[in-house]
């Protein structure tokens, strides 16, 4: 991946990857390494929701202290 991948961007990956495995007719190893890498890009999502969330709600903060 080159640089810092977009949530929309990991969330296609992360999709493609489920309908590979789900084909089930894919080898034990490369199941596993897709596995892997779903689990990442997994992790990478719920960061970026973490961050987006935290975000929002800092941003929502700031409205109502100005208001």
């Amino acid at each position: 991946m080159k640089g810092k991948a977009t949530f929309e961007d990991n969330i296609t990956r992360l999709g493609q990857i489920v309908s590979e495995l789900e084909k089930g007719d894919i080898a034990l190893e490369k199941a596993v390494e897709l596995y892997g890498e779903g689990v990442k890009l997994s992790a990478a999502c719920r960061e970026q929701l973490d961050n987006a969330s935290l975000k929002i709600t800092e941003d929502s903060g700031n409205v109502a202290s100005e208001e």
